[in-house]
């Protein structure tokens, strides 16, 4: 089938009011659970081949966030299709005033390679519980992963309803330039770009969850080892191929040495194993492309831990560097791998400053015991979301709203956001017959205007 042809018959299923019933989205997003708890030994075997990585970390990191995406949707997707009640202005009285949640269309998710599972199908969630039919396109990268999920999805839906594509890039360019109501993408900024402009020219509204540089702050009334202890599992959870991980640490100079120390520490408490081969809980970097990128980011000459790998095998050990300043090429662009920067700072303004000069980060962490510092860099750094005292976990929160600004990405989802962000919610104005405002009809006089006035302002 055609792309024109899928979205053709996608368009037919959706005008014919099908998907729109409570009764329908709940057996489609029930079907969907049902195909992942039939085949997730084959999900699991299918991103193993593509990462090297452990059940353990994909359900973790990937599966158990589908999951409970999927049964909150089932919970409370009655409650988010009700129509919500507004207040009534007084210009509108006696009238009542509520939005109604409509499904967009026709979407197409994008996915990305890093967590080819949860950052594909949690879109897809929200999608088909807004009542929406929905093409996937899962990332070529991590081609595995992407073709269990279409075997398997492909197989317990029809394609009116939602179809998953195996593609590379000239599949995605076939499906970006057509006529969707919704894209959702979720990669880096280049391409995120290419996204949003061929959008643009069929007024397609986009979601698109991107990147960039995440700072972590460590300020001098932290706990040094939970900090670092924290600080080292989320930015080496998944080799560090993760969008949200932390990028550098800005840390004061004060605790620099102590903090390189304990980061060493957990390095070394965390993944024991490389003597012996690769570690259960460590992954490959996704390609051969992306490990020489990553290698010749690193400077063997700041380097305060690690720096080895093995080209055959795709890994790169955790690598901490120090002595680093903005101006060094690991600080150019998102590193997105196991490599850590730490940049020393005297005076937090100037550290706070040098951020706000750079492309808004996807995430922001902040590592201290001090109210009034936590609050000055949540407020002076614009970021799409983050943390105090943690990294990463933010995102597993679905009351949480998931999303970039500026260049790390516009839109939200998770949770009821997601299925706000695949809605269009009708403003509704009810009025009743038995009372009209005179003053409201022709003709009009300065004595109605006065009135009018009065009670406007």
């Amino acid at each position: 089938m055609t792309p024109e042809n899928l979205l053709a018959a996608q368009k037919e299923f959706f005008l014919s009011g099908q998907t729109k019933p409570l009764k329908f989205r709940l057996k489609q997003l029930k079907k969907f659970r049902d195909a992942l708890r039939e085949n997730e030994q084959y999900f699991y075997e299918a991103v193993y081949k593509d990462f090297s990585k452990s059940e353990f970390e994909t359900y973790a990191t990937e599966l158990s966030l589908v999951y409970s995406e999927l049964n909150l949707a089932i919970k409370k997707l009655k409650k988010w299709m009700k129509p919500k009640k507004k207040r009534t202005n007084l210009a509108n009285l006696p009238g009542k005033s509520y939005v109604l949640p409509d499904p967009l269309g026709c979407t197409l998710v994008i996915g990305a390679w890093n967590y080819p599972y949860q950052l594909s199908l949690i879109p897809v969630i929200s999608a088909l519980a807004a009542g929406n039919t929905v093409i996937l396109k899962p990332s070529e990268l991590s081609y595995n992963a992407s073709a269990i999920m279409a075997k398997i999805f492909n197989h317990f839906f029809i394609p009116e309803i939602f179809h998953v594509i195996v593609g590379g890039v000239k599949e995605t360019q076939a499906f970006i330039n057509l006529n969707f109501d919704k894209i959702f993408f979720t990669g880096s900024v280049p391409v995120g770009k290419i996204i949003y402009k061929a959008a643009a020219q069929n007024m397609t509204p986009v979601t698109l969850e991107l990147g960039g540089k995440s700072p972590t702050f460590v300020l001098p009334d932290t706990n040094l080892k939970m900090t670092a202890k924290r600080i080292v599992w989320g930015k080496f959870l998944n080799a560090g191929q993760t969008c949200v991980a932390t990028d550098y640490i800005l840390v004061d100079k004060k605790i620099e040495t102590q903090l390189l120390e304990e980061l060493k520490k957990q390095i070394n408490k965390q993944f024991p194993d490389f003597s012996k081969g690769v570690p259960e809980n460590y992954v490959q970097i996704i390609n051969e492309r992306n490990f020489d990128r990553l290698m010749n980011l690193i400077d063997k000459e700041k380097v305060y831990v690690g720096g080895t790998s093995d080209r055959a095998n795709r890994i790169i050990h955790p690598t901490i560097m120090h002595n680093v300043t903005f101006k060094d090429p690991v600080m150019d662009d998102e590193i997105f791998g196991p490599i850590l920067p730490v940049i020393a700072y005297e005076n937090l303004e100037e550290a706070i400053e040098e951020v706000k000069q750079r492309p808004k980060p996807l995430a922001l962490y902040i590592f201290s015991k001090s109210k009034r510092a936590v609050r000055q860099i949540q407020t002076e750094i614009s970021f799409g979301g983050g943390a105090v005292n943690d990294t990463v976990m933010h995102l597993t929160n679905h009351r949480l709203a998931f999303g970039g600004t500026g260049s790390s990405g516009m839109g939200n989802y998770h949770g009821y956001t997601g299925f706000e962000n695949f809605s269009h919610f009708k403003s509704i104005l009810k009025k009743p017959y038995w009372f009209e405002p005179k003053m409201k009809y022709a003709p009009y006089s300065e004595k109605k205007r006065k009135f009018l006035k009065f009670l406007i302002e």
